[in-house]
């Protein structure tokens, strides 16, 4: 905004962002990462009006913080993503992976002793982070990597900048003990990602990181023959010894989505769900089935509605344990939803106005959705924006 604004209406509910210089107190702003835009606006009935005076504005508000506020109230969400810049965590990395020198343990061996090289830590389930100063650091240098202890796997993942990036697993058991260490923080990659502890160009590389780490700590053992698998090509294969098979870290298709009739669209709850939350629906792909196919068998199975149209809006890896979801919007067809209590704990239409208000934290009833770290908050926002222009 071109001034300080000189009155604050809902800004205790508001999702606030760039320091306001009128000195009206506000929440705690939040700072989001390059690539992630916003916009004050109006619920839809009355976008119209706001955008002819001039209230409704869109730009780029990488590593700053925003506040947009007029004298009836405000609403802010985050604006439609660049491309080539995607808003949710985990993906657009700068990585390149650099697949050509998996097998080439000459050039690894010199990569892993170049003085710009980094490694990131992963105990478990868990990440190390580096203290550095007031903030908080994920890449080690070769030194500061040795010291954590000796790794139980080792991953290549690519070069940033010609820089190589390597990942270091470590046993869960050694969690407590890192812990204790002066200047290191053990934390949830979740927890990282929502509340921005790290620099956002970090969480790509992590989540390749978490994810092939993961995948060695559960295949140990051919599949085939029980034998001991051994790690190869740079922590991108296991080979059996004994019947000579070949395994290869999966990735889990899971699709989810947002059904659209009209001006609304149903959430779903899953009771582990923070109270006031609602989502998405999701599920797994499953063998033999389109994405098309496994967007409607889903809906069907969790609130009984009959879906036509899909349309793709974007993907996000998801490393827990190492998923991919794929985001899209669908046209439902039939109107009486039927819960499978087995699947989800609840589920509603909503309208748009009712999404605007989730999306700006302004819902009289304090509802809330996924925060922009999940892909599930741009599925939501995309169609609190463009309504069934989604669905094409």
């Amino acid at each position: 905004m071109n001034s300080a604004p000189a009155k604050h209406t809902r800004l205790d509910r508001a999702l606030c962002g760039v320091r306001c210089q009128s000195g009206v107190p506000r929440p705690p702003a939040l700072t989001f990462p390059a690539g992630y835009g916003f916009y004050a606006a109006k619920p839809p009935a009355r976008r119209k009006r706001a955008d002819e005076a001039g209230l409704r504005q869109d730009f780029c508000a990488g590593g700053q913080e925003f506040c947009a506020v007029d004298s009836e109230a405000v609403f802010l969400t985050t604006a439609r993503p660049d491309p080539n810049t995607p808003p949710h965590a985990y993906a657009g990395s700068r990585l390149e992976r650099a697949a050509v020198l998996r097998s080439d343990a000459a050039a690894l061996t010199a990569l892993a002793g170049e003085a710009r090289v980094g490694f990131y830590a992963i105990a478990g389930d868990a990440i190390v982070l580096h203290q550095r100063g007031e903030g908080f650091d994920p890449l080690f240098s070769a030194a500061e990597a040795r010291s954590l202890g000796e790794p139980r796997d080792t991953v290549f993942l690519g070069l940033e900048d010609g820089a190589p990036r390597f990942g270091v697993g470590f046993d869960a058991g050694a969690v407590e003990a890192l812990k204790t260490r002066p200047g290191l923080s053990v934390t949830d990659l979740r927890a990282i990602a929502v509340q921005g502890l790290i620099a956002a160009e970090h969480l790509p590389p992590l989540a390749q990181a978490k994810a092939v780490l993961t995948w060695h700590a559960r295949h140990r053992f051919c599949p085939n023959c029980s034998a001991v698998t051994k790690p190869t090509q740079a922590g991108w294969r296991r080979d059996c010894p004994s019947c000579h098979a070949e395994h290869f870290p999966r990735t889990d298709p899971v699709v989810i989505m947002l059904a659209v009739a009209g001006d609304r669209c149903v959430l779903g709850r899953s009771p582990r769900f923070p109270p006031t939350m609602w989502s998405c629906l999701a599920g797994f792909a499953e063998p033999g089935e389109s994405i098309e196919e496994a967007v409607r068998r889903e809906i069907k199975e969790e609130v009984g509605l009959a879906c036509a149209r899909v349309t793709y809006f974007a993907s996000q890896p998801w490393p827990f344990p190492s998923s991919l979801m794929i985001g899209c919007h669908t046209q439902a067809v039939s109107e009486d939803i039927v819960i499978d209590k087995n699947e989800i704990e609840d589920a509603r239409w909503f309208e748009r106005d009712e999404l605007e208000l989730m999306l700006s934290r302004a819902h009289p009833q304090n509802l809330t959705m996924p925060p922009p770290a999940a892909i599930a908050h741009h599925i939501i926002r995309d169609f609190v924006e463009r309504g069934s222009d989604v669905l094409g």
